[in-house]
């Protein structure tokens, strides 16, 4: 079997052929964990996450759509993607465990959605938009590939933003280590830093990205470059390979992504996230 149940809002996923398994909540249809099958252990989930489906998960990743932020304050930050119980279809095609990988398909309809859609045009009273959402994860010894499927079910399009919300885990508290945390492959990129509220590009002499303390920025990628190819250092002289693709009715369109760690001050101001863990992670797309 591909898939158990460990809990009654979590499962499972065990290629059996390599013994990588990545662990997934009901709720956010939120990847928990994914191990390798050297027993690494990829993502960063916080000590204090919220798992009994009250609010957000802190840690793995959090889904976000249709905004990122809250462009719209009439809807919650980040959408209600995250904050929803979804379902997993129930298909041999879509629920597999073979010699190549193992996978699972999650769905939410827009009419399933109990919580998050705000008082504005998302909201239960509008009549304006519907869409449907497909999640798949697939695994295998050294790899993990999502990929967000959202289709526009209603009678009108509309504009969205949407976002794996990954936070990664590093080795050896090196969080704050420029040696052994970065990334790199984002020349030539666009940079919205949030913090220092300045705009620049990031440089071409292959400096990587670094996290001295509180960052929070938006790399939007140079023109005619749609596809985020990016290596990170993970700790313990590890690194991790990432390539991001986005599709827009069938056409490739530009990846922007983020690089963020809210660093000791601002964590510990999160209840569900202690500022020691700073150390441990970095959230990245």
């Amino acid at each position: 079997m591909s898939s158990s149940s460990s809990s009654p809002y979590t499962r499972t996923i065990t290629h059996s052929a390599s013994g990588a398994k990545c662990i997934v909540h009901d709720f956010g249809a939120t990847v928990l964990s994914y191990q390798t099958s050297s027993g690494r252990e990829c993502l960063f989930l916080s000590r204090d996450a919220k798992l009994d489906g009250t609010k957000a998960i802190r840690g793995g990743i959090p889904l976000v759509f249709p905004q990122f932020g809250q462009p719209d304050m009439n809807m919650p930050q980040h959408g209600f993607l995250r904050t929803n119980f979804w379902k997993v279809v129930d298909d041999e095609s879509m629920m597999f465990d073979n010699d190549e990988e193992a996978g699972i398909t999650y769905s939410l309809d827009l009419k399933d959605v109990k919580t998050s859609r705000g008082d504005g045009k998302w909201g239960e009273t509008s009549t304006e938009y519907d869409c449907k959402c497909l999640y798949t994860i697939k695994i295998n010894a050294s790899k993990m590939t999502t990929t967000l499927e959202i289709t526009n079910t209603g009678k009108i399009p509309f504009d969205f933003q949407t976002l794996q919300h990954t936070y990664f885990k590093v080795d050896g508290s090196n969080a704050q280590n420029p040696n052994e945390c970065y990334v790199k492959g984002l020349e030539g990129y666009g940079v919205v830093d949030k913090v220092s509220k300045t705009e620049y590009i990031h440089n071409g002499n292959d400096d990587p990205v670094v996290i001295p303390d509180n960052v929070d920025r938006v790399y939007n990628p140079p023109e005619e470059k749609d596809i985020v190819d990016v290596l990170v250092g993970v700790g313990n002289g590890q690194t991790m390979k990432l390539i991001a693709t986005g599709l827009m009715d069938g056409k490739s369109i530009p990846v922007s992504c983020v690089v963020w760690n809210p660093y000791k001050e601002i964590a510990a101001t999160m209840a569900d996230f202690g500022d020691d863990q700073v150390r441990y992670l970095f959230f990245f797309l």
